[in-house]
């Protein structure tokens, strides 16, 4: 038994303290009465005191200086840690450029499979912000959202990939945009979508990424069945969705670069059904604006229920007016209408009087992966800034939804048309063939909307239809 755990020595250990306790006190007693004689009875007492209350004070002073340099020092520096890491490895605090990438890759659904690809990012310096995984049944897809220093080049990052196991890796940059979680974007996307019936599509778009979405209504303009029938629940294929169009027909989604997961299909789908419960919905807002000859008119979302008043304004149209606009015989432009004004094709605005008759239309038509801008306004409403104030309009709505062009199918003896164009103050594209002209025009930066009389009124006139 050690001398620690043993009772016999422990108890010699406390008398040998005690006693040495005593013996302190006694001396310390005894040096306190002659220290008390000298200063009452010596000459030189007072002396002594004021001396010895200086002394502390002094030494007092002195810890207090020594206690606080030595207790705010900084850490002593771990040289083995520091010699380890060369600068050229150390993250610089704001001082490095970086790219944020968004990259999917198919790793082995095995143990560690995921922690060497993060391995290999990391010794990359790459920094991993997010990271969703699809499971498949012969693997995991892992989508990850990176931030990458900017000299590291897009080959490098996947040469690193597959080196750590990732198969079919697909590499995209990315934006601010993409910053965000996968739930958050979600209920934002189902928000757009139970506002709008036309946001849909722009949706799946943002959802997906770079595809391209084909709703083919259920008949064609003369009645015959174009849509083929698709099961309730959707159809998934290895780069192609189909679904049941809630307004009828089919919704097709493709992407050639990248095929689609079971996640993905799941998403989209709760999209598809939350707008079939909803049904037909368009935002109720109206603009009030002023001609400049004084005459008011609003401007507000059309849908298919104004179907009936835009034939009636057919009607009222010139057979030039309604040939510019759909570039075909002019008996068949009732039968564009239900296509045109359906919210699942795109946006349309429609143009009133104050008395509530219907006199213009703009569509933003939503063609595949491409966008498409048309107007049309009654003979009688020519010439008064309306097409142009329509036409700024819809490009607004093009930029906040994304898109990156615009164009305009037309011909080449519409001046209205292409000087509205030529009014937005955007770089433009001409392309002519067979007397069809073909403006293309990038909304980018395009401004919402303008005050009434500034829309209106353009400078030289030339925004004028």
């Amino acid at each position: 038994m050690t001398e620690a755990t043993s009772p016999n020595s422990s108890r010699r250990h406390h008398w040998r303290k005690d006693i040495v306790e005593l013996a302190a006190l006694f001396t310390a007693v005894g040096v306190a009465d002659s220290v008390a004689n000298t200063v009452a009875h010596g000459p030189a007492g007072p002396v002594m005191l004021y001396a010895s209350a200086g002394s502390l004070l002094a030494a007092t002073g002195f810890h207090l200086w020594w206690s606080r340099r030595h207790g705010h020092a900084p850490p002593p520096t771990d040289t083995g840690a520091a010699a380890s890491d060369s600068p050229a490895e150390a993250p610089k605090a704001g001082g490095q450029e970086t790219a944020l990438w968004r990259m999917r890759t198919t790793v082995q659904d095995e143990p560690g499979s995921l922690a060497a690809l993060c391995t290999a990012l990391a010794a990359q310096r790459v920094d991993i912000l997010s990271l969703q995984t699809h499971p498949l049944s012969d693997g995991t897809v892992d989508e990850f959202l990176l931030r990458a220093p900017a000299l590291l080049a897009p080959a490098d990052l996947t040469r690193t990939v597959a080196g750590s196991g990732g198969a079919q890796t697909w590499l995209e940059r990315a934006d601010a945009h993409d910053l965000v979680d996968a739930p958050t974007r979600m209920l934002g996307l189902a928000t757009r979508t139970a506002l709008d019936s036309a946001e849909l599509p722009l949706a799946l778009r943002q959802l997906l990424g770079r595809c391209t979405i084909h709703s083919v209504p259920a008949r064609s303009l003369r009645g015959r069945p174009l849509a083929e029938q698709v099961p309730a629940e959707g159809v998934l294929d290895e780069h192609t969705m189909t679904f049941r169009d809630p307004s009828g027909g089919s919704l097709t989604i493709e992407r050639p670069q990248l095929p689609f997961t079971p996640t993905e299909f799941a998403r989209v789908r709760a999209l598809v059904d939350l707008d079939t419960r909803l049904g037909q919905r368009v935002p109720p807002r109206r603009d009030v604006l002023t001609l400049p000859e004084g005459n008011a008119i609003t401007i507000r979302r059309a849908d298919t229920t104004d179907r009936a008043a835009a034939r009636e304004m057919h009607d009222r149209c010139s057979a030039d007016t309604l040939a510019l606009r759909y570039h075909g015989p002019v008996t068949d432009a009732d039968r564009y209408l239900g296509h045109l004004l359906s919210p699942r094709f795109g946006r349309t605005l429609a143009v009133e009087t104050t008395s509530g008759r219907l006199v213009a239309l703009g569509h933003l038509l939503w063609d595949g992966d491409e966008t498409e801008v048309a107007l049309l306004v009654e003979d009688a409403w020519q010439q008064r800034g309306i097409g142009a104030e329509l036409l700024r309009r819809l490009m607004a709505m093009a930029s906040e939804t994304g898109c990156e062009s615009v164009y305009a199918v037309t011909q080449a003896s519409n001046t209205g048309m292409v000087a509205a164009m030529r009014g937005l103050g955007l770089p433009l594209d001409y392309q002519i063939e067979e007397g069809t002209l073909v403006i293309t025009a990038r909304p980018t930066g395009v401004p919402a909307h303008r005050s009434a009389r500034e829309a209106v009124r353009t400078p030289d006139g030339s925004g004028r239809r």
